[in-house]
């Protein structure tokens, strides 16, 4: 199967979307061997690195599989929606959005990490005098096109021009829900060369083919000095994940999440991943962290979706192996993806916290829109 353009398909848009963004071309790539091939970054320490191969990265995780065409048919036809996505007034009730006072991100924050939930993987961060945004996706659809496949069922609940100063943005990898060319090209109107753009290897000429200027690429475990703060560094970290935006771009970028690691505090941002050993990695050389993002959601049914994405008890893991203090759960709520019902990313989180009588306000969801600070001293903040 060379090419299938979703909309012309007939399918769902969530089936749209998987075909295209997610599993387009990638039916013979678990026949594609990787004997002979070399892990890329320093080889300095014994912490897992990306294969690579005839211009393509590897997973080097025993937890990961490649997907099967056969596969996506067979969840096509046999698998049942049970996302059940409601009306806009019993959304309006159970996932409200938030009008965010932006202002809040114009004062310092003396202690803690501020965040705010744009939607789906797109938080804002702030604390130790750096601004970040995580995988910004601001747009009506994550689709190839404007006009078809998966739409928002929860708006944005600000816009790109509203949005406080900026540092840094940090993307994960290039499938259309993580990476959208209108917001990164609406953001560099807004902010220009004051903004740095931190990307994975192989990602730095779409990325400067889009206008942006400041692009550090990356690689796992790589660490960069933010300029002008000496105290505060980004660090590339691994994901069992993949990466395709076009027709035969397989894996020629990598994918991962990213660790900003200030002089008080630090912010860790697991992107779009399946779960591996690879967050063990992390919590030893980097933890604990003051907050982390962890996706949720997108991952029914597991058969077919484990792999790639987390489900809420293996988020709970990834928590656990990264030493978070604080976790945020995100890449839910927002676009229709996979067929788990549209509240069950939540739910189950709450029900595994509490089985391990982990604290609910230690990992938390938030409203679209919802603004709060979490590691905070209590006493630093007091006049």
């Amino acid at each position: 199967m060379k090419y299938l353009w979703p909309p012309l398909t007939g399918l769902s848009a969530v089936a749209s979307y998987l075909i295209y963004n997610k599993f387009f071309d990638m039916a013979t790539a678990g026949e594609k061997s990787v004997s002979g091939s070399s892990s890329t970054g320093p080889q300095t320490d014994e912490l897992t690195r990306p294969l690579f191969k005839d211009g393509c990265f590897y997973n080097p995780w025993k937890t990961w599989r490649d997907p099967k065409l056969t596969n996506l048919f067979k969840f096509i036809v046999t698998e049942k929606d049970n996302s059940n996505i409601p009306g806009e007034k019993e959304l309006d009730i159970h996932l409200p959005i938030i009008q965010p006072d932006l202002t809040e991100f114009d004062r310092p924050v003396l202690t803690g990490v501020k965040t705010m939930w744009i939607g789906h993987a797109s938080v804002l961060v702030k604390f130790d005098d750096i601004t970040v945004l995580t995988d910004p996706v601001f747009s009506e659809r994550c689709s190839i096109v404007s006009f078809a496949g998966p739409k928002r069922y929860r708006r944005v609940p600000c816009q790109i021009k509203d949005l406080p100063k900026i540092d840094a943005v940090v993307i994960s990898h290039n499938h259309y829900d993580h990476l959208d060319l209108s917001s990164v090209k609406e953001l560099n109107q807004k902010f220009g060369k004051d903004l740095r753009w931190y990307v994975p290897q192989g990602m730095k000429k779409w990325m400067s083919d889009s206008g942006c200027e400041n692009v550090e690429e990356m690689t796992w475990w790589e660490e960069q000095q933010f300029p002008g703060k000496p105290d505060v560094k980004f660090v590339s970290t691994p994901a069992q994940h993949w990466s395709k935006r076009g027709v035969t771009d397989t894996n020629k970028a990598l994918w991962g999440g990213w660790a900003v690691i200030g002089p008080k505090h630090s912010f860790y941002f697991a992107g779009d991943t399946g779960y591996c050993e690879g967050f063990k990695e992390i919590g030893e050389k980097y933890g604990p962290f003051t907050l982390a993002a962890i996706p949720i959601g997108a991952y029914e049914p597991r058969w077919f979706m484990c792999p790639q994405h987390v489900d809420p008890v293996e988020a709970v893991d990834i928590h656990l192996d990264i030493k978070a203090e604080h976790s945020l759960g995100i890449h839910w709520g927002t676009f229709k993806l996979t067929y788990e019902p549209y509240m069950e990313p939540k739910e189950k989180l709450e029900e595994e916290l509490k089985k391990r009588s982990i604290s609910l306000d230690e990992f938390i969801t938030l409203k679209h829109g919802e603004i709060k600070t979490v590691g905070y001293d209590e006493y630093s903040q007091m006049d």
